[in-house]
């Protein structure tokens, strides 16, 4: 491309070189004869450096109008068109448009029982190639491949949870072991049956200047952590006496323990359920029934997968919900004695009544200065919190309400509050009907063969206690360390009691094990009797 000035500079032309070497004229600029204006030539050169660029692109398209088949403007929109423009290839878009379309028909469809599916994508890939299917072929292919993908994978998360359930429920190898040791202890060695306490503390277990804790459990480890962890944490841990109540299979374990592995000076008490006066049959016809009746032992104890109703429409997790209410703890005794407290404590005004799966981590003496304003049970409720999958729980999250029973009596949005760390009036509670009442709902949630509620004792325990209950603040009880695995750790170092309710405790494999050593630190690992047993190893 050049550009050429007339000598008497009235015209300008611009022209480029042509295949045969010479010249082609393209654009000429004549500019007035007689007066030379200076700013017409300032807006001619300005207006050439806007034209230029345009100018040289056709100049090369016309150079390159040898090489292309198509025209110079044809190639340049045909090229640069759909870009400057945002079209497409209007093919592409019908094949997609068309794919669409199959798969919609297909999506309605059953799959030919004689359709023989490919086990991987290469394995369809190679099909596709050597028998050329159809597009509804691929498609319907494609389906049957991914019905049987998501089948297999549901499959396999039940089959995850049920054994994650029967892990749960059973007795890890090491604990047994050691329950059978100190059962042992307790029937060789005199020392391990030595009274507790001792006669002259005797008077101190009713005494209400000091603190009660209430503890009922049939496992020994689990016991030791709750009890070395107050301990631990109490600024004056003379002041406080543990009421250890278990079943009569281990208690002489559980006692064999704590006359070996004194926490002086606090003060213990281990009782077998055998050994309260109390605790007769015709003080518990409910639970007497509970145990016996042949239809809740096959609820507890039978065909687990049966029973929870395994159908196409169930959940993971309702069936995880399912499972856990299964369990068979649920109709022990030692489950159903706190509401039993003011009778089996009769002297005693106020106790804190302490789950096996909490560990304590700070001084819980501030709790008996608690005002409850006249209510019974000072607890955490479990509807407010920024752990949603934790502390979202309602009346609605375990009652049924379809039954009409529970739609007359209940309201679903009201807030459920926990089990595991509470702080109980019993002078209060003795003048109110909690029991009768907790008795009357577990009778008609028989008669209605287990449809009413889930998860154990705290639905018939929120009904009786409704109306009895003080909330107390979140921080003196962290809940969830059992199943939420993505716990807030710094939450979980400043809560005064952490609780591992759920499948996932702590001196089971299956525990998580970011939040294991919180518990395991109150293990005494140098003790022959964890050592003999391997636990947790």
């Amino acid at each position: 491309m050049q550009l050429h000035f007339s000598p008497s500079m009235r015209s300008i032309t611009i022209s480029s070189s042509n295949n045969n070497g010479g010249f082609g004229e393209l654009m000429k600029i004549k500019l007035a004869p007689r007066h030379f204006n200076y700013r017409r030539l300032f807006h001619t050169i300005l207006l050439l450096a806007f034209l230029l660029p345009f100018i040289f692109i056709l100049a090369a398209l016309v150079t390159l109008e040898g090489v292309n088949k198509c025209s110079s403007f044809d190639c340049l929109g045909r090229r640069l068109g759909p870009k400057l423009l945002g079209r497409t290839d209007d093919s592409k878009q019908k094949l997609v448009k068309d794919f669409v379309k199959i798969l919609n028909q297909v999506n309605s469809e059953e799959l030919p029982s004689v359709m023989k599916l490919p086990e991987s994508y290469a394995h369809l890939v190679s099909e596709m190639k050597n028998y050329k299917y159809s597009a509804k072929e691929f498609a319907l292919m494609l389906k049957g491949m991914m019905e049987r993908s998501e089948r297999e994978i549901r499959e396999s998360k039940f089959a995850e949870l049920m054994n994650k359930h029967f892990a749960a429920s059973a007795v890890p190898k090491g604990i047994h072991c050691l329950s059978l040791r100190l059962t042992d202890e307790y029937s060789s060695n005199a020392h391990a049956r030595r009274q507790l306490p001792s006669p002259e503390l005797l008077p101190l277990l009713s005494e209400n200047l000091l603190h009660h804790f209430v503890l009922s459990t049939d496992n020994i480890l689990a016991a030791s952590v709750v009890v070395n962890s107050a301990v631990q944490s109490f600024l004056r841990p003379e002041k406080t006496v543990f009421h250890v109540i278990t079943d009569k299979k281990t208690y002489a374990g559980m006692h064999s323990w704590f006359a070996l592995n004194p926490v002086s000076p606090a003060i213990v008490e281990v009782r077998g359920i055998h050994q309260f006066d109390w605790l007769t049959r015709e003080n518990i016809p409910v639970l007497e029934a509970v145990e016996g009746h042949y239809g809740i032992r096959k609820y507890y104890h039978g065909n687990h997968v049966t029973g929870a109703n395994l159908s196409d429409t169930t959940t993971p997790r309702s069936f995880a919900s399912k499972l856990q209410a299964r369990s068979p703890k649920y109709i022990s005794l030692l489950n159903h004695i706190r509401i039993y407290l003011p009778e089996l404590f009769p002297n005693l005004h106020k106790v804190v009544f302490l789950d096996d799966d909490v560990v304590i981590q700070r001084d819980l003496s501030p709790l008996w200065d608690i005002d409850l304003n006249g209510k019974v049970n000072g607890a955490v409720q479990t509807c407010k919190g920024e752990d949603e999958w934790v502390m979202s729980k309602r009346f609605r999250n375990y009652f049924n309400f379809s039954h009409p029973l529970i739609a007359k009596s209940l309201n679903p949005d009201e807030c459920a509050w926990a089990y595991g760390m509470n702080i109980f009036d019993l002078h209060t509670w003795r003048k109110t009907n909690i029991r009768d009442t907790y008795h009357s709902w577990l009778k008609e949630n028989l008669k209605s063969k287990l449809t009413m509620w889930k998860l154990g004792t705290l639905p018939p325990a929120l009904i009786a206690f409704k109306g009895h209950v003080h909330p107390i603040d979140p921080s003196w009880h962290m809940l969830g360390l059992g199943y939420q695995n993505k716990s807030n750790i710094d939450k979980v170092k400043n809560a005064a009691v952490i609780h591992y309710n759920g499948q996932s405790k702590p001196w089971l494999e299956l525990g998580f094990e970011h939040l294991r050593p919180y518990w395991t630190k109150y293990v005494d690992y140098s003790n022959d009797f964890i050592k003999n047993c391997h636990i947790l190893e």
